[in-house]
């Protein structure tokens, strides 16, 4: 090998100055996500009451974000390799600020879920640029691991900033409040990122094909409306119809990126056993975990009584182990395995969900609160390893097109994990005998939501409006149960397909640039 090209090696692999204060810029952005991901369902009740959408509008509310996200990530991250992942990252962040503005005056339920659908616009430019930005900061593979694992843990670190802050904010504004907390943090990432962020791009990307954006965004939302329908009304028309086209439209796809010469996401990366069995852990996790973690809320707040910021404080288990989890999780990968540290963090999520079949509406904290930490700690296992495996199975010139797949599967499972475990919970949940006493009105505003049912109970006699209400508080910790127990059985399966899959994965010790 010639002294040029053992010079130009050494330095690409050369740790680059500035790289852990560029880190906590990516970082923020990272939070910015998290908090509006997790203050939303703190919010719920407060925005029931005042909004009053139907129980399907609630649902959209929830979703609509995943929905647009998941069908954009990948075009986002594409297009990131082509104008600049800096570039991106920072208009993104601009539009995320303006969004949750809109998000906090949303006037009626339509105009919470088109809000909720722009920041999914907004939301998809940031996490692909902010992997794909670690990728090219950190060349050296520990270094990189810690990145992400930092990167992890700031995830799961605004999954409790954001109910403790929300919860605070609820009990002392309105509930529009909760969007605004993303306003300075917007403001401090743009400011400090202009100036420490590098730009990186892949230097020979070819065009941003518009006819790729289009059959991806059609085909993963009309699949995954399709899910969300048939899950909650039975197979009919309209959802057949989303079903078809969507999965048209995603054959399509596959078979333009296998004929571009430069596609928007290169499908030959699946066939690395390790690139596609990190894809399919984290797809089905989420699942399994995201419809539960959505309701969990209600439940702490409209069965168990507790006050916002109580309920917020009640769930931080979770993220406190999926921290500690995530700064370990690569030293533990390489001195174990990789399948050892996904499939172990797989199994403890499982185990958690199926201690939750057994909740009640008294249940007491120790269950909850240990159910929600060995989730939190299994998730960050699991999360982390697999981020880090995605990303070192590709060149740097492509780690937009990699984060954005990596993006991809967790949206995509949580739009169809809200889809399908959230619509076992309101199936479940709308049978529930409403005493005869109670007028059809009240009867139809109860069946709507557990908010909805709260409120009615609120204008009935005592007794009656007692019955009615525990009726309801029962009827959704039943389906609370079923959902947990489908997640769990999500998550032990995925667990032992992650050990064949991730069989000999192993994460690098040395620079591979």
């Amino acid at each position: 090998m010639s002294q040029n090209v053992l010079a130009a090696k050494r330095t690409a692999i050369e740790p680059r100055p500035g790289r852990w204060l560029a880190l906590s810029v990516l970082v923020l952005a990272v939070l910015l996500v998290a908090v509006d991901a997790t203050v939303l369902g703190l919010a719920t009740p407060f925005l029931s009451e005042d909004l009053r959408p139907s129980s399907t509008q609630l649902l959209w509310i929830g979703d609509v974000y995943s929905f647009v996200i998941a069908g954009l990530l990948v075009s986002m991250g594409s297009l990131g390799d082509r104008i600049g992942r800096k570039k991106l990252l920072l208009c993104g962040s601009v539009a995320f600020g303006a969004v949750s503005a809109l998000n906090a005056y949303a006037t009626s339920p339509e105009m919470m879920i088109v809000a909720r659908a722009l920041l999914g616009v907004a939301g998809a430019t940031l996490m692909p640029a902010t992997l794909a930005l670690i990728r090219n900061l950190f060349h050296d593979p520990r270094e990189r691991s810690l990145a992400i694992g930092i990167w992890g843990a700031t995830a799961s670190a605004g999954a409790a900033v954001g109910p403790v802050v929300g919860g605070f904010l609820l009990e002392h504004f309105w509930w529009g409040s909760v969007f605004l907390i993303n306003l300075p943090v917007m403001a401090v990432l743009v400011l400090v990122g202009i100036r420490t962020l590098p730009e990186s791009r892949d230097p020979d990307p070819g065009p941003w094909d518009l006819l790729s954006v289009a059959l991806s965004l059609i085909g993963v939302v009309g699949v995954v409306y399709a899910v969300k329908e048939t899950a909650a009304h039975g197979v009919h028309l309209d959802a057949a119809t989303a079903g078809a086209v969507g999965a048209l439209a995603l054959m399509g796809f596959v078979r333009r990126q296998l004929r571009l010469p430069r596609p928007l996401l290169d499908m030959r990366l699946f066939q690395h056993r390790g690139f596609s069995g990190a894809v399919l852990a984290d797809l089905l996790t989420v699942l399994g975990l995201s419809g539960l973690v959505f309701f969990l809320s209600q439940f702490f707040q409209l069965v168990q009584g507790r006050e916002p910021l109580e309920a917020g404080l009640a769930e931080l288990p979770a993220a406190v182990g999926a921290v500690l989890a995530g700064l370990v999780a690569g030293l533990v990968a390489r001195r174990y395995s990789v399948r050892a540290v996904v499939s172990g963090g797989l199994a403890m999520v499982g185990c958690a969900l199926a201690a939750l079949t057994l909740l009640h509406t008294d249940t007491g904290y120790p269950l909850l609160g240990g159910a929600l930490l060995a989730v939190g700690v299994g998730a960050g296992f699991s999360f982390t390893v697999t981020a880090d495996v995605i990303l070192s199975s590709v060149p740097k010139e492509r780690a937009g097109s990699a984060s954005a797949v990596s993006e991809t599967a967790y949206e995509l499972g949580a739009a169809l994990g809200i889809a399908v475990l959230g619509s076992i919970v309101t199936g479940v949940y709308r049978d529930f005998a409403v005493p005869a006493e109670a007028s059809g009105a009240t009867t139809a505003e109860a069946r709507e939501s557990l908010g909805g049912a709260v409120e009615a109970a609120e204008t009935l006699p005592p007794g009656t409006g007692a019955r009615l209400l525990g009726a309801a508080q029962e009827a959704f910790v039943d389906g609370l149960r079923i959902a947990a127990g489908v997640g769990a059985a999500v998550l032990l399966a995925t667990a032992v397909a992650a050990w064949f899959l991730l069989r000999g994965q192993r994460l690098a010790d040395v620079a591979q640039e």
